[in-house]
């Protein structure tokens, strides 16, 4: 099935890459706002949603690009289209502002495009309410 590009683009309340950098590349910093629980071995994430004891999923990705205080990339290793199966986190300077925009591209399926934008909203949701950003 044809994956559709998503796009969601934020305007980040800080001068300071380093601070975005720490919340968007270690496993303390994503769990903050994209999974309750995120861990890293090598160049592997494991992504984990919910509790041990109940309802949860965990999903595993491949890091392809790192690029210190400009861009996170990975690949979903349990989906094989290589040419929309990553998620990929930029950090762009506002030249106006001197803040930062943090892009993310991701992909959904036609049927689940609206769902996957309200999950990266409330994502975002979580990144201000948890940093202030």
């Amino acid at each position: 099935m044809l994956k559709q590009r998503i796009e969601i683009e934020r305007e980040l309340k800080s001068k300071s890459p380093n601070i975005i950098w720490k919340l968007m590349s270690t496993p303390e910093g994503l769990a903050r706002w994209i999974a309750d629980d995120i861990r890293i071995s090598g160049d592997r994430l494991t992504f984990i949603w919910g509790n041990a004891w109940s309802h949860h999923e965990t999903r595993h990705a491949t890091i392809t690009a790192l690029e210190k205080n400009r861009r996170l990339r990975f690949e979903w290793e349990d989906d094989n289209d290589s040419e929309t199966n990553y998620v990929d986190m930029k950090l762009i300077k506002n030249e106006l502002t001197d803040d930062f925009l943090l892009r993310i591209t991701d992909f959904a399926d036609k049927d689940d495009v609206e769902w996957l934008q309200d999950v990266w909203n409330r994502n975002m949701e979580n990144l201000h309410r948890t940093s202030g950003l």
